[in-house]
């Protein structure tokens, strides 16, 4: 075996003894430093000269004194020390990085969500962890996240829906969504009540959707049911319906009053329908290090 492959199955005690003996040029002081005994440094110095076959120390009247191999080697051993710590501190540094996918359920539009910040900030303060969104309407990302399908997602509602124990979530925002209906068919709803209203043409949406929980609850309140006559499941279907008279709609406020001053739209007198949007996860997960970090992520985005 050569020398090289003989010190290499020796432990780093030997050269962190050469760089220590290197620093303070006494053995009494190196050993000190080590927190060995000096008869145990001793050893130690011993064996790394026999390894090597090299003379690397001389003794004059202060200690010890390095020959040009032993301040070449003690160089290289403190360069390789240096290196194991740094190897050393990159190993922590990764084992507490947040890795895996992040899976998150995401509903209407992304502006409104703030979704693309949120997936900044994930980047900034997690950048080895990945992120998989999923589109749905928002009681289907709320079953998804109960069935372990999704970590994470925006659900509209309001915490008491989202059964308070089985799940965990943040309050973002509160909505308001308001009666839209074309020109025509606004006419012929005017002064009408709840009641009234839901004998007209409606545009509905599927059970999980926010909107037909809003307006059933409405309904269901009145003692009548909702005359349906099409069903879609995204916002922008059911705006593009109601503007060409297939009936009547539900509509955020802020895309209400837009669509209204184009004309396209008129808000009905009814008093909006409120609900909040929440960011949710299962209660028993929200501990884990990447759920976590997927709170604290919308917190900030949210100013939390």
């Amino acid at each position: 075996m050569t020398a090289l492959g003989r010190l290499a199955v020796q432990d780093l005690r030997l050269l962190r003894a050469l760089v220590a003996v290197a620093h303070t040029g006494n053995v009494t002081r190196a050993a000190e430093l080590l927190n060995l005994t000096q008869p145990a440094l001793s050893v130690q110095l011993r064996k790394l000269s026999d390894l090597t076959d090299l003379t690397l120390f001389q003794r004059n009247v202060r200690g010890l004194r390095l020959t040009a191999d032993g301040e070449m080697l003690a160089a290289k051993a403190e360069t390789v020390l240096d290196a194991l710590q740094e190897f050393d501190q990159l190993l922590r540094t990764m084992r507490s990085q947040l890795r895996g996918t992040l899976r998150i359920g995401t509903i209407i539009d992304p502006e409104f969500t703030r979704l693309g910040a949120l997936l900044q900030r994930l980047l900034e303060t997690a950048p080895q962890l990945s992120t998989s969104l999923r589109h749905g309407v928002s009681g289907e990302v709320l079953d998804q996240i109960g069935q372990g399908q999704l970590d994470v997602g925006f659900y509209l509602g309001a915490p008491a829906e989202a059964e308070a124990g089985r799940f965990h979530g943040r309050h973002l925002a509160r909505l308001r969504y308001r009666v839209v209906a074309a020109p025509p068919l606004a006419q012929r709803a005017r002064g009408m009540d709840w009641a009234q209203l839901a004998r007209l043409p409606w545009v509905g949406t599927p059970p999980a959707s926010v909107h037909n929980r809003l307006l059933g609850a409405r309904f269901a309140a009145c003692g009548v049911q909702q005359n349906v006559v099409a069903q879609v499941d995204q916002e922008a279907s059911m705006l593009a319906m109601a503007r060409t008279g297939v009936g009547l709609s539900l509509c955020r406020d802020l895309i209400a009053l837009h669509e209204a001053q184009s004309g396209s739209v008129v808000i009905l007198d009814q008093q909006p329908l409120e609900t909040e949007l929440t960011f949710q996860c299962q209660a028993a997960r929200a501990d884990d290090p990447v759920i976590a970090a997927a709170f604290r992520a919308i917190d900030h985005v949210w100013g939390h």
